[in-house]
């Protein structure tokens, strides 16, 4: 029996196979598609993200295929963002998907993850002591049996329907047409730039960005233009005739390279969870894509959910653990689709949305609702119910800068790249708190300042699991479970990491 499998190769699938493997669990990745689309929906990620991949020392392996900026926006708002006033280091950054799914790729075959191109799933059986899936492959169709099967598979699961998952929601009200276009430049596009390059008028919108150098990506939309359900791309002439009638921008000499489409269609699962089938990204919850909000919502479910099911896997988790992920990411990707449906409210047509976007931009440029704003975008608002008071408990670990013992920097973020609890004793006096824990929880001492905080228990996610002088028991066992009774879990038998290989049963 596999342990877990991963339906999906997207930036979700993929993170969670990574953080999978890096605790010691064996994962296979099923995906339906033979071979990389090379395509980018995604253009890029906020500060939520890179600070999830820097724990992961990920960042390193993105090298300078990542431009940070310090620029966002909410509905494409005269003024936009300033997100260099957020305390974080890197609060935003162009990346295309492509990229992401290259990376993250690499990150979890390095990891001992199993990738299956042109796998797909077309049946699922799910019973107490595990799921059987159906899948047709290269080499005809198996049988794969799994302790637990993660859905990753988009927008039209098939997981999430073989599972039965209701997925309430209201359908699309527009059509956005998108097109990436080389052989033009952006100085190509006349468009206002204020700080995007973006024109309104009443009867539509047109949009431009740079998510590969070469080329530009144009978005048009039309008020007049309904949605047709199931519609298939449009023609790259139908893109450069929505451009030009909303615009009056000819783009017809570029040359496409990519069209496509999207609407505002929002929706969200009733449950993360049935029995020993989960969802995650897409899958899970789909909404509109303003604000550029999607990959990070799953690269934070799949964060979330990693340590949490590689602990059940592995036997130590407490009762309640698994049952936190749908307690947590449920609210949170709640939080994330009323952000979506605000700005797509903001985006639509008619006098009235008109003067409500000048209103809500003269606001946004006040320094308080800027800040307010710009921290919702990048997902620094995010706090858990971890069930401890004060300022840190439940929110991601501020990024800060500590002094090992021996003088070595080192930083909030670099203490989580194993994947394990951390117990960060800043004061000398929690040494040996965490000690019962140590086959799941590292204790480093360091020299630093966390908020004023003496000690802080950390989660894998890199979350705060308590910050307090008193004892940090009860945290523990909240998150790490029953504290050893004998040999470490690590010195006793644990699933093998398998050898990553390319279409292979």
């Amino acid at each position: 029996m596999t342990p877990v499998v991963v339906v999906g190769a997207g930036p979700t699938g993929l993170m969670l196979a990574g953080e999978l493997a890096l605790a010691g669990v064996g994962v296979t990745v099923l995906e339906r598609l033979p071979e990389p689309t090379g395509q980018s929906r995604a253009p890029g990620v906020y500060a939520g993200t890179l600070r999830y991949w820097d724990q992961r020392d990920l960042l390193r392996r993105f090298g300078d295929r990542l431009r940070v900026g310090a620029h966002g926006h909410f509905a494409l708002l005269p003024g936009g963002l300033d997100l260099g006033v957020l305390d974080t280091p890197r609060a935003a950054a162009l990346v295309p998907q492509a990229t992401v799914e290259e990376v993250l790729l690499r990150w979890a075959r390095d990891l001992g993850a199993v990738v299956r191109r042109g796998h797909e799933v077309t049946g699922l059986d799910a019973g107490p002591d595990g799921v059987e899936l159906a899948v047709s492959g290269p080499d005809g169709p198996y049988a794969l049996r799994a302790s637990h099967v993660v859905g990753c598979d988009g927008g039209r699961s098939a997981v999430r329907d073989l599972a039965g998952f209701a997925f309430p929601g209201t359908p699309a009200t527009v059509d956005v047409l998108l097109a990436d276009v080389a052989g033009l430049a952006p100085e190509d596009v006349p468009l206002p730039r204020d700080p995007f390059p973006f024109l309104r008028t009443e009867r539509g919108w047109v949009g431009l960005s740079v998510v590969a150098p070469g080329s530009v990506r144009l978005f048009a939309c039309d008020f007049a233009r309904p949605p047709v359900r199931g519609a298939g791309p449009p023609s790259f002439a139908e893109v450069a005739a929505a451009v030009r009638d909303l615009s009056g921008v000819d783009i017809s000499a570029g040359t496409p390279l990519w069209v496509s489409r999207f609407g505002n269609t929002t929706r969200q699962v009733d449950a993360l969870r049935r029995g020993r089938v989960l969802l995650a990204g897409d899958a899970a919850h789909v909404h509109p894509p303003f604000g550029g909000q999607g990959i990070g919502l799953g690269i934070a479910d799949a964060v979330n959910l990693g340590w949490k099911l590689a602990a059940r896997v592995r036997g130590w988790a407490p009762p309640d653990l698994l049952n936190s992920y749908d307690a947590e990411r449920g609210p949170a990707a709640a939080r994330v689709l009323a952000l979506t449906r605000a700005q797509d409210a903001l985006m639509q047509g008619g006098a009235g949305v008109a003067s409500l976007r000048d209103f809500v931009a003269d606001l946004a440029a006040l320094p308080e609702a800027n800040r307010r704003l710009a921290a919702e975008v990048t997902g620094l608002t995010l706090r858990h119910d971890v069930g401890e008071d004060g300022p840190l408990p439940g929110r991601l670990v501020p990024h800060r800068e500590l002094t090992a013992p021996d003088g070595t920097p080192t930083t909030t973020s670099a203490l989580l790249r194993r994947g394990r609890g951390v117990l960060v004793d800043l004061d000398g006096r929690h040494a040996d708190a965490a000690a019962p824990w140590r086959d799941r929880v590292d204790t480093v001492a360091a020299r630093g300042a966390v908020e004023g905080a003496p000690a802080l228990l950390l989660r894998p996610d890199g979350h705060v699991a308590w910050a307090g002088a008193g004892s940090p028991e009860r945290a523990l066992r909240r998150w790490f479970g029953e504290p050893l009774t004998g040999p470490p879990l690590t010195d006793r038998t644990a699933p093998s990491r398998a050898v990553a290989t390319e279409g292979a049963r």
